[in-house]
């Protein structure tokens, strides 16, 4: 492990890169890399660096979404294969279908999409700031693709109306509220934090509903010291590296993202050894039109 993970640390240095992890890599992933976070506060991480190359550990949408606000700067992947599954449930076409049946709508694409439904989408949102974009939008119809769960909690929260896709996260999908219950009858001090992708059954019997950025900052602000974290199993590394003096839970043995799993160490070196083979690229009008949500979203 020491070995590869001083490779990895001269080749970024030699190639003048920059490594970024979401907080569901794996921990020895985490560890390496300069930055972990959420893919949005990674993207903006890399629009901030002077780094040529940006390697982004997570799914292809995340890589997409830094190419996109970063056009002149390789961005490379080291498993190009890592895909969202959700994101897959929504293409150009069967939006474009949704859209002809409101052709007046605006629709809100959730950023676990790819660059071709960005750019077919009126403004983009995080799990963070979901609620907050649907409430901006004047127009009384609003398409939201494409998970069902955070769209469903951004319409109450935002007290609005919306055409729901189907789409669903399978890893927040295993997530039950069946276990939430057994442990806070057993100790009732403990404080769950769900993230919005989870089913509303699970919401429901949770303290606070939080995107991954906002459960680190939750944690740290509140004085609880025992938290049950629903959402994907490797959330916990980076909870124990920011809080370390707390307590959580992951209940679900199954709830884990099989395709973040695919970076891994060796696959990172040898990224970094031939970049060109795992750049994501992309058609410049798509790169240009999905650039168009995420900046309306960004200037809120």
């Amino acid at each position: 492990m020491k070995k590869i993970v001083s490779q990895i640390r001269q080749l970024k240095n030699k190639k003048k890169a920059l490594i970024l992890a979401h907080s569901y890599q794996p921990p020895e992933v985490q560890d390496i890399a300069d930055f972990v976070g959420d893919s949005l506060e990674l993207s903006r991480k890399a629009v901030k660096t002077k780094k040529k190359i940006i390697v982004f550990c997570g799914v292809n949408f995340m890589a997409e979404t830094a190419k996109i606000l970063n056009p002149e700067k390789m961005v490379i992947m080291p498993d190009l294969t890592a895909t969202c599954p959700m994101a897959d449930m929504i293409d150009r076409r069967k939006l474009r279908r949704i859209r002809s049946k409101h052709p007046k709508a605006k629709i809100v694409c959730y950023v676990n999409t790819t660059s071709a439904v960005k750019a077919e989408s009126d403004i983009c949102c995080t799990s963070a700031n979901a609620p907050e974009v649907v409430r901006s939008i004047k127009s009384p119809e609003i398409i939201f693709v494409p998970d069902y769960h955070l769209g469903e909690w951004a319409a109450e929260e935002a007290n609005r109306k919306l055409i729901l896709y189907s789409g669903f996260c399978p890893v927040h999908m295993k997530i039950s509220d069946k276990e939430i219950i057994k442990l806070k009858n057993k100790q009732p001090e403990v404080k769950v934090l769900s993230h919005p992708e989870c089913r509303k059954n699970v919401k429901l019997v949770s303290d606070f509903i939080l995107s991954t950025g906002q459960m680190i900052k939750k944690v740290k602000r509140i004085k609880a010291k025992e938290f049950v974290i629903a959402t994907e199993k490797d959330m916990i590394h980076r909870l124990k590296k920011e809080a370390p003096d707390k307590r959580f839970y992951h209940l679900w043995p199954s709830a884990v993202c099989s395709n973040m799993k695919k970076i891994t160490l060796p696959k990172i070196k040898k990224a970094l050894e031939n970049p060109e083979k795992y750049e994501i690229k992309m058609e410049k009008a798509i790169l240009k039109a999905a650039r168009l949500p995420i900046e309306r979203m960004l200037n809120l």
